[in-house]
This record gives structure tokens, C-alpha cells and sequence, in this order.
């Protein structure tokens, strides 16, 4: 199974330069390979967020909402919500099929 991480790395040209990526804590090793990053930051084991920070985490979360919301209606369709376990180079067709029928029912909204 490839991880996201793993996804990110591979696909790392695709990226246009001077794009800037609004990631979750969960990528937080990227900004090492992709310096245009913002990231929430996470608080050390034990210690709380400084108020700055977390206006700092606020701000990007505001940003990413809409992303997170996309995320969710896409895994209504099941595909998307599990392990993918069919192959690999279909995914991709998939995928853009998955979005087209999004697409559409927000054009018909």
C-alpha cells in the first residue's frame, strides 16, 4: 500500500514552482522536500500551543475547511474511502470520473 507521503514524493514535478500547498499534521515532514508549505503546527507531548500559534493554526484551517469538505462528499462514493485495491494505473481515471459527477452535481446546485 503507498502512503500519501509516498504519493507526494513521487508527484513532486507536477507541482507548479511557486505554488504554495496547505497540508494537515499529518504531512508535517513535507515542508523538508517543499519549502512553499503551510501547515497547523502540533503542539510538543505535554505542552500546550502558544495563543499565536494556534491563531497561526486557525488562520490555515479557515483555508483548508473547503478542502476537507470536498474530501468528505468524495468518500461518500466508496472507492475513495478504503484501501484502493484495484490497479494502480486506473486510479487516476477513476478519480477524474469521481470529480467529474461531483462537479456536476454542484452545477446543478
Amino acid at each position: 500500500m503507498v502512503h500519501d507521503f509516498e504519493l507526494f514524493k513521487r508527484n513532486l514535478k507536477q507541482i507548479p514552482v511557486g505554488a504554495f500547498i496547505l497540508a494537515d499534521k499529518g504531512y508535517q515532514g513535507i515542508s523538508a522536500i517543499f519549502k512553499n508549505c503551510l501547515l497547523p503546527l502540533k503542539a510538543k507531548r505535554g505542552c500546550k500551543l502558544h495563543p499565536e500559534l494556534k491563531t497561526y493554526n486557525r488562520e490555515i484551517n479557515k483555508k483548508r475547511i473547503g478542502i476537507e469538505h470536498v474530501f468528505g462528499k468524495l468518500k461518500t462514493f466508496k472507492i475513495l474511502s478504503g484501501c484502493y485495491r484495484n490497479r494502480g494505473k486506473r486510479l487516476g481515471l477513476r478519480f477524474n470520473l469521481i470529480a467529474g459527477i461531483y462537479n456536476l452535481q454542484l452545477s446543478e446546485k
